[in-house]
């Protein structure tokens, strides 16, 4: 299985320098980059105009598209969401709307395990983040992540 992902990631390469060569930078680019992501984990009741906006600057610094996991009991989105959403097309950012329900520390878990992509996890701080699912210590329900958390705090 290793041997097949180093295969590939040199194929990826040489595919990419035969693009840079001709002068396609934009297609060697996203060959080298792949189709990495940025997780947006979000909950219904609580929607930071601070944490949208360093998701939307992160993905345009960096060329990632985003993932929003977005927690509601009842699936329905916020205007504040449908105006982010907008606003992402407008800035031409590839982006996903994931609807779940439950806690939100498991999902965002449960999804970067199956979606080997993401290459970090934005999500705004809260005082109930560590109750949030009764599982043990913040540090111990992250643990198994996988990949960088950024925690927005509201000022």
């Amino acid at each position: 299985m290793k041997f097949s992902r180093l295969n590939k990631a040199f194929e990826d390469t040489m595919a990419a320098s035969a693009f840079a060569e001709a002068g396609e930078f934009e297609t060697a680019r996203q060959i080298v980059k792949g189709n990495r992501r940025l997780l947006l984990g979000l909950r219904k009741d609580r929607i930071s105009n601070k944490t949208l906006l360093y998701a939307l600057n992160a993905c345009k610094r960096i060329g990632n598209g985003l993932d929003i996991l977005y927690i509601s009991p009842d699936g329905v989105e916020t205007e504040e969401l449908r105006e982010f959403m907008e606003r992402l097309s407008a800035e031409g950012i590839d982006f996903a709307l994931i609807k779940r329900s439950g806690c939100l520390k498991k999902e965002i878990v449960e999804y970067v395990k199956e979606k080997k992509n993401v290459d970090f996890v934005v999500i705004e701080s809260s005082e109930d983040l560590e109750a949030d699912c009764r599982e043990g210590t913040l540090r111990e329900v992250w643990h198994g992540l996988g990949c960088p958390l950024v925690v927005v705090m509201e000022t």
